[in-house]
């Protein structure tokens, strides 16, 4: 038989049962799209979080007390504001570094409440950070010295609690203190991430903030190196310096490369695991196909029988059949990605989730439909080819 012919009988032979074709095509379907959509789902992630941290500046250098690992447990901060001075000279000067301390706190503009970060933090995080303002200015190194009750607003925060009206000059009252409204940064234009809008973090006088929280500590500092060459040896000395003013702690500074390094490798390890457990379904999809293509084998016995009598030699039944569970498959395949593709986009564009779809998912997609039809489809299709044509035009 010819590979044209066999293809059509295939294609008569599914429309002939169109029902029981698409609920067998379900489990293939189902599996493709899930797999299409949590890649896509995975791989937003991860550009969005990419994204974020090289959005932030260049050559940055993050100082944080205790070791940074997978599964290491807080460290509680004994970084305060003498030390911005010290790293301030081994880095180049005060204005590369910036200090900050952090805490989720409401915010109140008359009757409305906004539950935001409010980050204290010095007057350098423009030289430190790309945070660009958009209205009024940021804070200065007078506030920090005196510890005045300035806030600049995320973009986000001031749209939230004043709409329309002019937010600089006005009044926020943050933890029952009142701040003034000094600024308001510009927007990072980047989609929140579940629902956590970057756009939302509140700065405020690190010094106004550590008596607003009640505490001397400092979580972090931030590090602008002069260039990426230098910026290893510079977190090698800023650590040094440190431990020998903290005897017995231990410090981590981190480049923006080794977080991105960590994080994708996480969610690459999340997005795989994932469409494994999407796959299942694919597997499920298998199985239903090897049931259904057995049935097609009961039922046409006397079909097989005929063909058999007439010259249809074994190998002529086999691809017969097996071209018929590869035809379930990649249509089901096809169909899967189409739908896979079109909820990734839906997700993207009115969820908190962002997507990415994935080539290589397609083809990882496509390309398993394709070999669950031939992995599953061979057993039923060498049933049909081993039948006896006498015995097969004797069956009812």
């Amino acid at each position: 038989m010819r590979l044209g012919e066999a293809w059509r009988v295939a294609v008569t032979a599914l429309r002939a049962n169109r029902l029981r074709s698409l609920l067998t095509m379900l489990g293939v379907i189902i599996g493709v799209a899930s797999v299409v959509m949590l890649v896509a789902i995975g791989t937003g992630a991860r550009q969005y979080i990419e994204g974020q941290v090289q959005g932030l500046g260049s050559n940055l250098l993050l100082v944080v007390p205790g070791e940074i690992s997978f599964g290491s447990a807080p460290t509680t901060s004994r970084l305060t504001l003498r030390d911005v001075d010290e790293i301030g000279r081994i880095a180049g000067g005060r204005e590369r570094v910036a200090a900050t301390v952090t805490s989720g706190e409401t915010l109140r503009a008359g009757n409305i409440e906004l539950f935001a970060t409010v980050q204290g933090t010095t007057e350098t995080v423009p030289d430190v950070f790309v945070r660009p303002v958009a209205r009024g200015e940021f804070l200065r190194k007078s506030d920090v010295d005196t510890r005045r009750r300035v806030v600049v607003l995320g973009a986000s925060a001031a749209d939230r609690l004043f709409g329309d009206r002019e937010p600089v000059g006005r009044q926020v009252t943050i933890a029952g203190v009142r701040f003034r409204v000094v600024g308001v940064l510009a927007g990072t234009g980047s989609n929140s991430l579940a629902g956590a809008d970057p756009d939302l973090t509140t700065y405020i006088p690190i010094t106004a903030a550590q008596r607003l929280f009640g505490t001397e500590r400092v979580d972090g500092l931030a590090v602008k190196a002069p260039d990426l060459a230098t910026i290893d040896e510079l977190g090698e000395r800023i650590v040094a310096d440190l431990e020998d003013r903290y005897p017995g702690e231990r410090f981590s500074a981190v480049t923006q490369e080794q977080i991105l390094g960590v994080v994708g490798r996480i969610l690459s390890l999340l997005t795989l695991v994932l469409a494994a457990i999407a796959g299942i379904s694919l597997l499920v999809g298998g199985v239903g196909i090897t049931n259904i293509m057995l049935v097609s084998v009961r039922e046409r016995t006397r079909e097989i029988g005929l063909r058999k009598a007439v010259g249809a030699r074994q190998r002529d039944v086999l691809v017969q059949f097996l071209l018929e569970a590869v035809l379930l498959t990649t249509i089901g395949g096809l169909i899967g990605i189409v739908i896979g593709v079109g909820v990734a986009e839906v997700v993207g564009r009115f969820s908190p989730l962002p997507t990415a779809v994935a080539w290589w998912s397609i083809l990882l997609a496509f390309g398993v439909s394709v070999t669950v039809g031939v992995f599953f489809g061979v057993a039923p299709a060498r049933s049909a080819g081993r039948l006896d044509p006498v015995v097969a035009l004797r069956s009812e």
